[in-house]
């Protein structure tokens, strides 16, 4: 099993092994991170089966592009920001083009509210994946992975205000979910 730490000598050896196309260094390399790498396109798609698609694409673009890999960073940036990439392609595919959203159309949204402990992970992971693919994306990209809304609009085609717009969707529609699962009536919230 190939170390997965960064950059580690036995990681270095096995990228060496990809960029001359030995087949069983791409296969030490794809279970090495299949599992960090499911992580991420989890994030994105709809289902495992997806996931598991988007994965795989994402690999044989690692592969074809290994040559392009600078020892000098992380190997797991640069494998996170291809399969962000991929899937972010094979949503556009899957949903077409993203609609442009109105500011005037985002949702306020209040800081007063606390999370409880009382809900798991796979609870929220749950409820993540019900958000609309638009809004599935801008959440995982910035609550997640970090990007500004305008490396968002960058990314996926779109204004950074339709970025911060939906956005402020997705919260709201995880509030909902978030209430509905916790019993919370919003006539309650409104009080």
């Amino acid at each position: 099993m190939v170390n997965n730490n960064p950059n580690s000598r036995e990681l270095l050896q096995t990228i060496a092994g990809c960029k001359k196309k030995k087949r069983s260094a791409q296969k030490a390399l794809y279970r090495a991170f299949y599992s960090y790498g499911m992580s991420i396109c989890m994030r994105y798609t709809g289902n495992r089966e997806e996931a598991v698609e988007v994965l795989n694409d994402g690999f044989m673009k690692v592969f074809i592009n290994i040559k392009k890999f600078n020892p000098k960073y992380p190997f797991k940036a640069w494998l996170r920001k291809i399969l962000i990439n991929e899937s972010i392609n094979t949503m556009r595919k899957k949903a077409g083009s993203f609609v442009e959203q109105s500011l005037e159309e985002a949702a306020a949204l209040s800081s007063d509210e606390t999370i409880t402990s009382d809900i798991s992970h796979q609870d929220v992971i749950a409820m993540i994946q019900q958000l609309s693919p638009q809004y599935k994306a801008v959440f995982n990209l910035h609550v997640i992975e970090g990007y500004s809304h305008e490396e968002i609009g960058e990314m996926l085609g779109i204004s950074a205000g339709t970025s911060k717009s939906n956005l402020a969707k997705a919260k709201q529609k995880l509030r909902e979910l978030l209430d509905e699962y916790l019993g919370i009536d919003e006539r309650i919230r409104r009080g």
